[in-house]
């Protein structure tokens, strides 16, 4: 279970442009659960990512996964449990390195280096087991550099990669907004496969609603730091985009736009 308890972050505290974004936030968000977090620009969702993730402190109240306090942990400490795809394909995977040099080093995430060689070739058809459910014809280019793959192809392997190891979170930070429509729409069935088979916790956000309202188990909308709208279960079941919208629009009305 992740729990935020009173969470406070003000960007560019004692200047002109200080925003105070979260004033006291919390949330809990129960293992396995799979919620797709929507809002506007500047509510707060990736920061609320970043946040759980420790790319950003928080300034004071606590993150706690389980029991345990994560509020202060190192980044790099939390992505031994934590897999995250952002939204630039190019983000999650190294494109001067081959498919197979980055499963290796996607494969031995959390475990010591040394001088010797990454690549185990005898993972190889472990590898290409992986690759071929994808579709995409992957597992027959091993040994083709990632930077010559097309923005779909390394937005799945990405997501392959942050979920090959054991881990106890996906986050998903607009994963399909660079895609093209088709392409969108092959990389959120394999999201919904990867996060079923896996049961791991995952939070997704997104400006696509239908997508918010289509996959997962729970919808939060955020607007100025706050969790405004909470639907799990039957209740997001209810849900549909046009509701969705009306209180986007109304939110719009309210804050003069």
């Amino acid at each position: 279970m992740l729990e935020l308890k009173e969470i406070y972050k003000t960007y560019n505290p004692g200047t002109v442009s200080e925003h105070k974004l979260f004033e006291g936030l919390s949330l809990t968000i129960g293992d396995g659960s799979f919620v797709s977090v929507v809002g506007s620009n500047g509510s707060g969702k990736t920061s609320l990512l970043n946040l759980i993730c420790g790319t950003i402190p928080a300034d004071r109240g606590q993150i706690l996964i389980g029991s345990q306090d994560i509020t202060k942990q190192k980044d790099y400490v939390r992505h031994r449990i934590v897999g995250r795809v952002y939204q630039d394909p190019a983000r999650g995977t190294c494109p001067s390195m081959t498919i197979l040099e980055n499963l290796a080093l996607a494969d031995n995430k959390g475990r010591h280096y040394s001088l010797g060689r990454c690549v185990n070739r005898n993972r190889t058809g472990a590898y290409r087991e992986m690759l071929a459910p994808l579709g995409l014809g992957l597992e027959d280019k091993l040994h083709t550099k990632v930077g010559t793959l097309s923005g779909g192809q390394r937005q799945a392997l990405a997501m392959l990669m942050a979920t090959m190891t054991p881990i106890d979170f996906l986050i998903l930070d607009e994963h399909t907004a660079a895609l093209d429509p088709k392409t969108a729409e092959v990389i959120m069935e394999l999201t919904d496969q990867i996060v079923r088979a896996k049961q791991v916790t995952t939070i997704m956000v997104t400006h696509n609603l239908r997508y918010a309202v289509s996959y997962g188990d729970r919808i939060l909308m955020m607007h100025e730091g706050q969790v405004i709208l909470d639907k799990e279960g039957e209740e997001k079941e209810q849900l549909d985009t046009d509701s969705i919208m009306d209180i986007f629009n109304r939110i719009s009305v309210e804050c003069g736009n």
